[in-house]
């Protein structure tokens, strides 16, 4: 599976390391695209971040085709998706500000691991290897993916009420409605096979070093209501990562569940990142 840049990516690196400003790096997650950092690159270029947004490999363009091209994530997996984020931090002159939601919370730690972070924010992160705890709520929305080993292979696309249930439950039932309109996508099954079982096998797809002395300031934050990643899962996460040498902290947003990076509370989650940020990053604000 190719891990070629974007053209996109290409560009925001560009404009990056042209900006002589200090980069974020945004990694979405499972049934979301790229596209859902929008409002997210605008607030961050605000406070005074070139921002480079991470597709996966194979992501299509816009919600639009990924519509129409169902399959096309299909196979895709953990260490594929860290390959092609590795990448991009790599590109950029400076280490980046790294923020993760859901899948792209576990992929900001291992880009972290990697020692290629300045700091990192992971938002409802998916566990790493390690992480123990398995909530009912977890396991209910999961089952559409995990209910079917064919799903490995696959990609699957949530109903409006499995949607509601894993990610909207936090919303008022007409905001749910738009946000499934507006940022629903199908996903590949096999990061959350490869999530499932990495603490009965001995693969290496979701394993950090919990004490890399390269891995920089974390904050993992928490979603009250989250069913998906429940604050039991994150904040395992958190104790884990709490034995390394750098700073890490642990914050949970009231009343708010998986959705929170999209929906109408995004911009408290994004403030709440930038003030990390300011307390162990020197970012000068934008002209």
């Amino acid at each position: 599976m190719t891990t070629t840049l974007t053209a996109q990516e290409v560009r925001q690196i560009d404009a990056a390391n042209a900006s002589g400003r200090p980069t974020a790096l945004l990694i979405h997650g499972l049934w979301l695209l790229a596209s859902s950092w929008d409002a997210w690159q605008e607030r961050l270029e605000g406070a005074g971040y070139a921002v480079v947004v991470a597709r996966w490999p194979e992501e299509p363009q816009d919600v639009e085709d990924a519509r129409d091209r169902l399959e096309a994530l299909a196979g895709v997996g953990v260490q594929e998706v860290t390959d092609h984020v590795a990448r991009i931090a790599r590109a950029l002159d400076r280490r980046p500000l790294v923020i993760g939601h859901s899948f792209g919370g576990l992929l900001a730690q291992r880009i972290a691991d990697l020692g290629l972070a300045a700091a990192t924010v992971a938002i409802d992160p998916a566990p790493f290897k390690g992480v123990l705890p398995l909530p009912a709520s977890t396991l209910k929305a999961a089952f559409p993916v995990l209910g079917n080993p064919a799903n490995r292979t696959r990609t699957v696309t949530l109903t409006f009420d499995q949607f509601r249930y894993g990610f909207a439950n936090a919303v008022p039932e007409d905001e749910a409605r738009a946000l499934y309109a507006q940022h629903h996508v199908a996903a590949p099954g096999r990061p959350l096979f490869q999530a499932a079982t990495a603490n009965l096998t001995a693969g290496t797809a979701t394993r950090l070093d919990t004490r890399n002395p390269a891995r920089g300031p974390l904050l993992v934050i928490s979603g009250e209501k989250d069913t998906i990643v429940p604050r039991a899962v994150a904040h395992a996460a958190y104790r884990l990562q709490s034995r390394n040498d750098s700073a890490t902290e642990f914050l949970e947003i009231p009343g708010r569940g998986h959705s929170l990076v999209i929906d109408s509370g995004w911009d408290e989650v994004a403030d709440a990142a930038l003030a990390f940020a300011a307390r162990h990053l020197e970012v000068r604000s934008a002209l």
